[in-house]
């Protein structure tokens, strides 16, 4: 019998692929394009758990906020979105490289796969999805920044 248990969890173990770095994600990100002040805050992995937060202040000067995180779960590697104080929506890691992650949850109403790929000191950050039939998409390009600084005025 310990011989089969033995054997149960080496494969139990070679199954169950390694957990992506996401290191390359934390630091303070701050896109200034378009008249909006986007800043977009996020740890490092800390026991498997990534925390990330949104400050969006609109051209128009109306501010929004979105709590996020990512942690493994019974899917695997799973972003967690909470925009306004929602409820939290989850997405799971579907790609990964060693500055890229696409996470996606094709049951949500919009976006269905959020993006993020990294190049030096820019953060890219795309959502997809599709309203009323529509393909549609929304992209940030951050730049790094020292933490809680502002777009100039």
């Amino acid at each position: 019998m310990p011989a089969l248990t033995t054997a149960i969890l080496a494969a139990t173990l070679i199954q169950t692929p390694p957990t992506p770095d996401l290191g390359w994600m934390a630091g303070y990100w701050r896109d200034c394009s378009n008249g909006r002040e986007v800043s977009e805050t996020w740890s490092d992995s800390r026991a498997g758990l990534v925390v990330g937060s949104v400050v969006t202040v609109s051209a128009s000067g109306r501010p929004s906020f979105e709590a996020s995180y990512i942690v493994a779960g019974p899917d695997g590697l799973t972003y967690f979105a909470q925009p306004n104080g929602a409820p939290p929506t989850p997405f799971v890691l579907i790609d990964s490289g060693t500055t890229r992650a696409v996470f996606s949850n094709p049951e949500n109403d919009f976006p269905h796969r959020i993006l993020y790929e990294r190049e030096g000191d820019t953060l890219k950050a795309r959502i997809e999805g599709v309203i009323e039939g529509q393909a549609r998409s929304m992209e940030w390009t951050f730049e790094a920044a020292p933490l809680n600084s502002r777009c100039p005025r």
